[in-house]
């Protein structure tokens, strides 16, 4: 287990006061996602704390996805390249670790009102590996388009997650008898009174399962301010629009969670894809949740040239969404005929797995290269993508073109 010093985690607060949202000034570069349709053509930012280069979706509130070519470094998601997304702009630009509290009430026998300081040396430490993946990460590969942050494929990472076991917290609170769900909200807030404050919530078995955790640090560090300094919340396996950030209020409800975020916002297609046609009209719905398998070439891009008589070597990531990575396989042919991967170490079930592959493509030209995963439940991504008006939980088999001479 990484040891994190208490003492680093506290002193990690003071970021510039609000240069941290202030307009970017943007590097004399831009990265061409490939989007369909256009524009593709992003540009990269340095400009915000804490964050190396990323390419810049919006600036308030913050949106920066993660270029392709760091996933290609490893399985694990350096911090100042990890993406970000929030909901409202209205984000502190520092906190004081000091007054910081964070609040448990509701259906619980003691209100807590528990400082940092406790929160690092009272409780258990646990770590776990698992990805954070936007719900609409994908979407601007979407056909036809839709609505909503035109993300390329770097709306997610994957990194080490250390903290408490929010089952320990609300053991600490006492869960009263009758609880239905928990939820959870942080320092963010609408930018206008109006404004639906961000909120979620989970049922009380799945916020007690042991895994879901508050978490204090990434990868070996405090968390960056962007990626929701000093806590956030860690839902393995599922969207990150549960993985609140900045957390900062926990309630124990004994009714369903009726606020806009649970009932109206983030909502799929009842199938099992998410999928339906452009076409179809009140289709039913329930919250989006669980991921998926997904699987990435890294190392190439589309358009790159690759040997065609001699072998090329060919790897990426996966990710099994709620289980872990079984098999990873490649196609020359749009999905006619399929191959095996040699998988890298599995890091967690719920995190990125590296595969790779030494082989030759079958002619000169144009050749689709393709991948799919399969996890360790069976489930392997299909061929065709799904479509769903959101935007969300994309799943289909991603393929690039490279040119073989």
């Amino acid at each position: 287990m990484t040891r994190i010093d208490r003492r680093r985690v506290l002193q990690a607060s003071a970021l510039g006061g609000m240069a941290a949202f202030a307009t970017p000034a943007l590097a004399q570069k831009l990265a061409d996602l490939g989007l369909p349709g256009g524009p593709s053509s992003r540009e990269i930012t340095t400009a915000f704390p804490q964050k190396g280069a990323m390419i810049l979706q919006r600036t308030r509130p913050p949106l920066l996805e993660t270029p392709m070519d760091v996933f290609d470094t490893g399985v694990f998601t350096p911090n100042d390249r990890f993406y970000v997304r929030w909901h409202w702009a209205v984000i502190p630009p520092s906190v004081d670790v000091d007054s910081f509290r964070l609040k448990v009430h509701g259906a619980v026998d003691r209100r807590l009102s528990i400082p940092l300081a406790n929160l690092l040396r009272d409780l258990p430490r646990v770590e776990i590996a698992a990805v954070n993946q936007c719900s609409g990460n994908s979407r601007g590969f979407f056909e036809p388009r839709v609505p909503g942050g035109e993300w390329g494929h770097g709306a997610m990472g994957n990194a080490k997650w250390m903290g408490v076991r929010l089952r320990d917290v609300l053991d600490k609170a006492g869960v009263k008898a009758g609880a239905v769900q928990v939820r959870f909200s942080g320092m963010d807030e609408p930018v206008v009174p109006t404004g639906p404050d961000f909120k979620k919530s989970l049922s009380i078995d799945h916020a007690r399962d042991g895994e879901v955790m508050i978490a204090f640090a990434m990868n070996g560090e405090a968390l960056p301010l962007l990626n929701g300094f000093p806590l956030r919340l860690v839902v393995p396996g599922w969207f990150s629009t549960y993985w609140v950030k900045m957390l900062s209020d926990i309630e124990v409800l004994t009714q369903p969670d009726d606020n806009f975020w649970m009932v109206k916002a983030y909502k799929l297609p009842a199938n099992h894809w998410a999928n339906v046609s452009p076409t179809d009209k009140d289709f039913p719905t329930v919250p989006i949740s669980t991921m998926v398998p997904r699987a990435w070439i890294t190392n190439l891009v589309d358009g790159d040239a690759v040997a065609a008589t001699d072998p090329n070597y060919i790897r990426g990531i996966a990710m099994g969404g709620t289980r872990g990575v079984a098999k990873v396989d490649i196609s020359p042919d749009h999905g006619r005929h399929w191959y095996p991967t040699q998988l890298g170490a599995e890091e967690g079930k719920y995190g990125f797995r590296r595969w790779e592959i030494t082989a030759r493509v079958p002619h000169a030209g144009r050749i689709p290269l393709s991948v799919r995963c399969t996890n360790a439940s069976g489930e392997t991504q299909p061929l065709a993508q799904n479509w769903n008006p959101g935007g969300y939980r994309r799943a289909g088999v991603e393929t690039i073109t490279v040119v073989a001479a």
